[in-house]
């Protein structure tokens, strides 16, 4: 027999960790977007409708449950600038953690490094760098040259390196990439995608948590000079905590951005916008839009029991229907009370029941809200009663039905 329930939608608590989806449906007649001025450029697909957005290429994303708030060109192919940057750092760390880099290691600064254009950190030709002030040097201060010296000394030339950087790249899911060089130097063929640089921030606050750290650093000084952090989230929206800005003729203005506000943290990406302070400003808005308009809706937790469930013919009666990891969505805050909850599954269960085998179905729905289906899981074994202990079970049965 088939079990039907319906379920309170709308749980409360914090955001934790379950892919989900906020997906676009029309726009609410009279609905006034937020944000006092109306900025020029097309507008951005939202859940909530169409909202206009100054940027050529954005996209924002809740970082816990992957759910895509807002998009406009993610898909697009678009230079850079030292926004892939980012990549070659994810290289950095990766070496790093490997145990073939160290912090207090000294680099060489080659004639190529030294000469090279563009925004520096001022490394002195035949000096000997440590990799940690390199670090901030990329991070802090968008060094070009220190770009290079580290790319020379993990793999001999930045050519090598730039191969690196897409073996990389392909192996961490960034599916529309392709890296010329390690500083995002123009380059017809250095291509990235909005949604490609929104994984490569969620993969290096992921995987390296000890040195993310370093991109919330505000300034360095390096050779007597000291320059200021270019991310001007840092200091303008509360939470903030990195990652990358970048700038080139072609590319305009560019920022892949994080914040995060108690257990919500959402990634942003913009690129093509015309000034600094168009940067700046966008950047803030559209970050406070997210925490504002979303909220993070938690339908049950990995050790919860969601029902339990009939068994014919077990060593217990009932085994417990569960989830196996929170399940979290992120989801505009007017749609909690539509939210609706259903399960759906096959009751009595024959034993034996192995514990994680896929015994039911959760139905996310309601109006407005994309339909999401959730498998659930036995959360024990339970084994199938012996000849003898299975007679009465069976004359039940027989006598008395289901």
């Amino acid at each position: 027999m088939t079990h039907r329930r319906s379920l309170l939608g709308g749980a409360a608590g914090a955001l934790v960790a379950a892919p989900a989806l906020a997906q676009n449906r029309p726009a609410q007649p009279g609905r006034r977007q937020p944000g006092p001025t109306r900025p020029a450029g097309a507008p951005a697909d939202t859940p909530l409708g169409p909202l206009d957005v100054a940027a050529r290429q954005a996209l924002i994303v809740d970082f816990a449950t992957g759910a895509v708030l807002l998009e406009k060109n993610a898909d697009q192919l678009m230079p850079p600038s030292s926004m892939s940057k980012l990549m070659t750092m994810y290289v950095v760390f990766e070496q790093l953690k490997a145990g073939r880099l160290q912090l207090d290691q000294a680099l060489p600064v080659s004639e190529r490094a030294w000469r090279m254009g563009g925004s520096k950190m001022f490394v002195e030709l035949g000096a000997q760098i440590k990799v940690e002030d390199l670090i901030r040097g990329v991070i802090v201060q968008s060094g070009n040259d220190a770009c290079i010296v580290l790319a020379e000394a993990i793999s001999g030339s930045e050519q090598q390196f730039a191969e690196l950087l897409n073996t990389t790249g392909r192996r961490i899911g960034l599916q529309n990439s392709n890296f010329r060089n390690s500083t995002g130097w123009p380059d017809p063929e250095h291509r990235m995608t909005a949604r490609d640089l929104a994984i490569l921030a969620r993969r290096i606050i992921e995987d390296f948590p000890d040195y993310y750290r370093y991109y919330n650093e505000r300034s360095f000084r390096f050779n007597n000079i000291s320059q200021d952090n270019r991310n001007p989230l840092l200091a303008r929206v509360a939470g903030a905590d990195g990652l990358k800005t970048g700038h080139t003729e072609e590319a305009g203005y560019g920022l892949t951005g994080s914040a995060r506000r108690g257990d919500r943290r959402v990634i942003l990406v913009v690129n093509g916008l015309p000034s600094m302070r168009a940067r700046a400003e966008e950047s803030e808005r559209l970050m406070e839009w997210a925490f504002r308009e979303f909220e993070a809706v938690v339908l049950f937790r990995a050790q919860d029991t969601i029902e339990d469930v009939p068994v014919y013919l077990g060593e217990r009666s009932k085994v417990p229907m569960v989830g196996g990891r929170d399940l979290v969505l992120t989801l505009p805050r007017q749609w909690r009370s539509r939210l609706q909850v259903r399960l759906r599954y096959e009751a009595p269960l024959t034993a034996p029941v192995a514990r994680g085998q896929t015994i039911g179905t959760m139905i996310v729905g309601g109006q407005g809200v994309p339909q999401l289906e959730v498998p659930l899981m036995a959360g024990a074994d339970v084994e199938r009663l012996g000849i003898v202990s299975r007679i009465p079970a069976v004359v039940s049965r027989l006598v008395f039905g289901s």
